[in-house]
C-alpha cells in the first residue's frame, strides 16, 4: 500500500493532500484528506516557518504517509516572493526528510502532464481532473490543497515506490 502526501509550498498558504494506492505505478488512487497550512503576514518569518514545520509534523503523524511529492518553485515575474517561499519549501522538505519519507520533487509541468495529459494545462484543468480522478463532488478548496493533491496523483502515476 502506498500512501502519498503531496505538498504545494507557500509561505502564506501551503497546501497538502493525502492519497492512497495499491499498485506501482498506480492504476487507481483513493482520496484520504487535504488541507492548507496558513500563516499570518503579521508574524515574523521565523515564527511562520516554525508553524509550517510543526503543523506538517501533525499532518504526518495523523496520516502516516510512506512517501511525499513536493512541487518545485516557479516564479515567472514575481521574484520578490521567491526567497520567502523558497525558505518555506526548504522547511517543508526538511520536515519530510526528518520523518524519513522519500521525497519526489515535481515540476508544475510534470504534474499537469500526469494529471491532465498536457503540460500546458491551466490550474483549473488540473483541479478539475484531480476532482474527477479522486471521485470528489467538488474541487478541493483552497486551490493550494487541490494543487497538492495533483502532486500526489502525479507521484502515484509516475514513480514506482523506492
Amino acid at each position: 500500500m502506498r500512501r502519498i502526501i503531496g505538498v504545494d509550498p507557500g509561505l502564506a498558504s501551503t497546501g497538502w493532500g493525502v492519497i492512497e494506492t495499491d499498485t506501482q505505478p498506480a492504476q487507481r488512487v483513493r482520496y484520504l484528506s487535504h488541507g492548507c497550512i496558513e500563516t499570518s503576514p503579521d508574524k515574523p518569518l521565523t515564527e511562520r516557518l516554525l508553524f509550517i514545520h510543526d503543523t506538517l509534523v501533525e499532518v504526518l503523524e495523523t496520516w502516516k504517509p510512506s512517501e511525499a511529492a513536493v512541487e518545485t518553485l516557479y516564479f515567472g515575474r514575481n521574484i520578490t516572493s521567491a526567497l520567502p517561499v523558497a525558505e518555506a519549501r526548504g522547511v517543508l522538505c526538511m520536515t519530510l526528510a526528518e520523518a524519513g519519507l522519500p521525497v519526489r520533487e515535481l515540476t508544475p509541468n510534470a504534474i499537469k502532464q500526469a494529471v491532465v495529459g498536457a503540460a500546458r494545462a491551466d490550474k483549473e484543468q488540473v483541479q478539475e481532473m484531480a476532482r474527477l480522478i479522486l471521485g470528489l463532488d467538488a474541487i478541493p478548496k483552497p486551490n493550494h490543497a487541490a494543487d497538492a493533491l495533483g502532486a500526489a496523483i502525479c507521484c502515484a502515476y509516475t514513480f514506482i515506490r523506492p
